[in-house]
């Protein structure tokens, strides 16, 4: 059998002791380095391009989830976490495994021999963890962080520290006080995940903090745009204004 490299990617030493510990009993997986953060793990990755890799969730700093969304190259990945309440949407995506802690030996060689299935298949993993991806979309939480790329910087932006969003084709463009970050996602998903208390669709290519907006004025015949506190002007399309004047009035 042909050598795997692997990634073990956690936060607690303990946890990655087990996993390497399990591991004596597959001797044709390889380690080639663990990390105790998702800064480490992202970095690992591209340096060792690691066929698989053992992904703690819940890490400081950035979670195991926003890590994956950062890669260019997904590897077969089999989570590991204490926390349970990811498991449901992992597995409905039909994950390669997720393994709640504490697991079994046992439990972890059932792991393997399904990680071994999407080892074998490199296009059905893809569209696994696209799945992933999809099902965490479709939950009602709230950002709290948005998680940006940008070259060899990763920037952790504070949803309250966002002023507005610019649709931008596949892409968006996230203003802050701080500056402008570029974003591959929708503006229908930060739409629905913002908190609708804090943040407002005005147009279709403009999302906006309601504590940004100065004020609202008249553009042109029928049409108004905001002014933020930061001095940007920003259409407002008929939808929006009727928003708008729902709230402020």
């Amino acid at each position: 059998m042909s050598k795997i490299n692997t990634v073990i990617i956690d936060d607690e030493p303990l946890a990655r002791e087990i996993v390497k510990a399990y591991l004596k009993n597959f001797p044709e997986i390889e380690i080639a380095a663990e990390c105790d953060n998702g800064f480490q793990g992202i970095k690992a990755i591209n340096e060792f391009k690691p066929d698989l890799i053992f992904l703690d969730v819940q890490m400081p700093k950035i979670n195991g989830f926003e890590m994956l969304e950062l890669l260019e190259e997904l590897p077969v990945v089999i989570f590991t976490t204490a926390y349970d309440q990811y498991a449901l949407k992992a597995f409905e995506a039909n994950a390669a495994d997720y393994l709640l802690k504490p697991f079994s030996e046992e439990r972890f060689s059932e792991a393997i021999s399904k990680a071994s299935f999407f080892l074998a298949d490199k296009k059905r993993n893809e569209e696994t963890l696209g799945n992933v991806f999809e099902q965490m979309d479709k939950k009602k939480e709230f950002l709290e962080r948005v998680v940006v790329k940008n070259g060899p910087r990763i920037h952790i932006i504070p949803a309250d520290k966002i002023s507005f969003i610019e649709a931008q084709d596949d892409y968006v463009m996230i203003n802050t006080a701080e500056g402008r970050f570029l974003k591959q996602k929708t503006m229908k998903f930060f739409e629905d995940h913002l908190n609708p208390e804090e943040f407002i669709r005005i147009h279709r290519s403009f999302l906006v903090r309601l504590s940004e907006i100065k004020q609202i004025e008249l553009f042109e015949k029928e049409t108004y745009r905001v002014q933020t506190s930061g001095g940007k002007f920003l259409p407002v399309s008929k939808s929006g204004y009727s928003r708008l004047k729902e709230i402020f009035q």
